[in-house]
């Protein structure tokens, strides 16, 4: 338990904190998953664009922080391979 007021204030900045993290990660997910679904779709313009506004939102939560640039560089190269190796 936080003793001193500083620590409190930690505390309390903490929750919001980890509250806002948990936001990113889900967006995260999300960007991934709309990106595998319209590869599985089938439509590989369609993709394409999915996978150009998504990859603006993995870079951008990498760069806070929230998961490591390699991490996101993963999935991002993860993704395109998977929408290269799509018929054109």
């Amino acid at each position: 338990m936080a003793n001193s007021a500083q620590a409190r204030k930690r505390a309390r900045q903490a929750l919001k904190q980890r509250a806002h993290n948990a936001s990113l990660r889900t967006a995260f997910r999300t960007a991934v998953k709309k990106v595998i679904k319209a590869v599985e779709a089938g439509d590989k313009a369609a993709a394409q664009v999915v996978f150009q506004t998504s990859t603006k939102v993995i870079d951008r939560i990498a760069d806070k922080g929230v998961f490591h640039k390699n991490k996101a560089a993963r999935h991002k190269s993860r993704l395109s391979a998977q929408i290269k190796a799509m018929a054109a």
